[in-house]
């Protein structure tokens, strides 16, 4: 039997502790595979009532998960309050997220779902990478430049090819070889965890209307075009640039299966919109499946039951269907 789903809890001041625990409440109603918890226990009890199960082994999470959620419990996290983070609860996420990471790496976890954090007490902690993902991409030997951040809901999927980077910054930064690079990425991922043999991706543009022809700007002629034409030719189904403000609407959606933006929010705003709820990031590019559900913290809800865990069933739900992919794709090779 193939180990289980792997979720650290995130800040255990945030939501993650009671969208996992309402997750398992819908285990059975959502068709979930069996999951553990990995993090501060008592920030579960704190906020739910439900069945507990501490676990040491890996191996029995799936003879206790329909009876209770299994928790593997990292060092005492301190005394976590629910909606007032602290240092204490950015030292438990960060050990979670390297234990989870490490399971899941060593094979005794067959996918990684990453609880959300809080960035601002993580750097006051002295946490050193921009967020989870390039913490993750490195435990697993991998360039952080490598590791590509997709968001995806039930119909539409979009890689922002820049992050977290003022605006300003994005024109230098948009080159042939970022596109490639990110391109190429994708593309396999599209194959390896989605099983679409001949994925279609479309690149919006940087500036309205795609450029106009470069009346609006040259970025689409000189950087986009050219970067195009190298992944055509290399066999990659592309289009564009396209006109970023009505490539999302649903008649358009159908023509491709991933959409690559220059910037985050041109890539995040169409997601967030359409999938607030059960939006889910998933990144690429990694030996080891990880997603994580596409929302933060939400300190000020923590413990007044408000959390709603659709966005953290959409992340196992995911990532089971990337990590059963895989093993299929394994096993025929």
């Amino acid at each position: 039997m193939p180990g289980p789903i792997v979720i650290s809890m995130g800040d255990p001041a945030g939501i993650g502790p009671e969208t996992i625990a309402k997750a398992w409440d819908a285990r059975v109603e959502r068709g979930l595979p069996p999951f553990v918890a990995v993090g501060d226990r008592r920030s579960i009890a704190r906020v739910w009532n439900g069945p507990v199960a501490p676990v040491s082994d890996l191996n029995a999470v799936a003879e206790v998960f329909p009876d209770a959620l299994p928790v593997l419990t990292v060092e005492d996290a301190g005394d976590i309050v629910p909606g007032l983070p602290d240092p204490d609860g950015a030292r438990c996420a960060v050990r979670a997220l390297e234990l989870a990471t490490g399971l899941v790496r060593s094979g005794a976890g067959r996918a990684l779902v990453t609880g959300p954090v809080s960035k601002a007490q993580l750097y006051k902690i002295g946490f050193t990478y921009p967020g989870q993902t390039e913490f993750v991409a490195e435990r697993c030997g991998i360039s952080r430049d490598n590791a590509v951040m997709m968001l995806a809901g039930p119909g539409l999927r979009v890689v922002p090819m820049t992050t977290h980077v003022a605006l300003a910054d994005v024109p230098a930064l948009l080159t042939i070889d970022l596109m490639l690079a990110k391109a190429r990425v994708t593309a396999r991922a599209m194959v390896r965890n989605f099983g679409i043999e001949r994925p279609r991706l479309a690149f919006a543009g940087l500036n309205p209307h795609a450029g106009e022809d470069g009346a609006l700007g040259r970025e689409e002629i000189d950087v986009m075009r050219p970067a195009i034409e190298l992944l055509r030719a290399e066999g990659i189904d592309v289009r564009g640039p396209l006109a970023a403000d009505t490539m999302f609407h649903e008649r358009a959606r159908a023509h491709y299966d991933v959409a690559l933006c220059p910037y985050h929010d041109q890539a995040l705003v169409p997601l967030k919109t359409l999938f607030f709820d059960d939006g889910v990031n998933m990144t690429l590019g990694l030996p080891i499946v990880r997603t994580s559900p596409d929302h933060g913290t939400a300190f000020g809800i923590a413990g007044k039951d408000q959390a709603h865990p659709g966005a953290t069933i959409a992340a196992i739900l995911m990532a089971d269907h990337a990590a059963t992919h895989r093993s299929r794709t394994a096993a025929l090779a």
